[in-house]
């Protein structure tokens, strides 16, 4: 047995540690996903952390009140201008919205989660017009809006692995591991 406290999976730090982020992102995102069971092992760790720390500071915010100001558009989408002195202007709207303002140990957890998983570009399902129907998603909300409500009342062990059988190519013990 080994001393040291985690799996090296055969792979150097800068790789290894690429894989799992690149895995613990997908699982939180896909809610799924297929791999060996020593990797498996490894990413669930991290991503019970990850949501043991959601669950925690889920509730953890206060809904402020802001003026925002919003270029008012017309019809068609555009900004509509005015003109002011000679000077052509946007014309802005104040709108009142609420937000919520974590408090700072939540903000200190969202910069955790951020600073750990991999940005998620989600693309238009049928691959059309790519560039503009893409869009950021943000998975600090997703696990503090979706995930962390589903496992409120759960002790720990968000996860299950479920064993598939060996991989075609090197036998190598393939299971999935999903969200429980």
């Amino acid at each position: 047995m080994h001393a040291s406290g985690y799996r090296k999976l055969g792979k150097a730090t800068p790789q290894r540690k690429a894989l799992l982020r690149n895995q613990v992102t997908n699982l939180l995102y896909h809610g799924k996903i297929t791999t060996t069971v020593t990797r498996a092992k490894e990413v669930r760790r991290i991503a019970e952390k990850m949501i043991t720390l959601a669950v925690k500071e889920k509730d953890n915010f206060t809904e402020v009140e802001v003026t925002a100001k919003l270029p008012r558009k017309d019809t068609n989408g555009n900004r509509v201008k005015e003109t002011v002195n000679g000077k052509k202007v946007t014309v802005y709207d104040e709108i009142k919205k609420t937000i919520k303002k974590d408090q700072p140990s939540r903000l200190a957890a969202r910069r955790k989660m951020l600073s750990y998983l991999y940005p998620v570009t989600e693309t238009p399902k049928d691959g059309k017009k790519i560039r503009s129907h893409s869009k950021k998603v943000d998975m600090a909300a997703k696990l503090f809006d979706e995930i962390a409500p589903k496992y409120a009342d759960r002790k720990g062990g968000y996860t299950r692995m479920v064993r598939i059988g060996a991989r075609k190519g090197d036998a190598a013990e393939m299971v999935i591991l999903e969200l429980v």
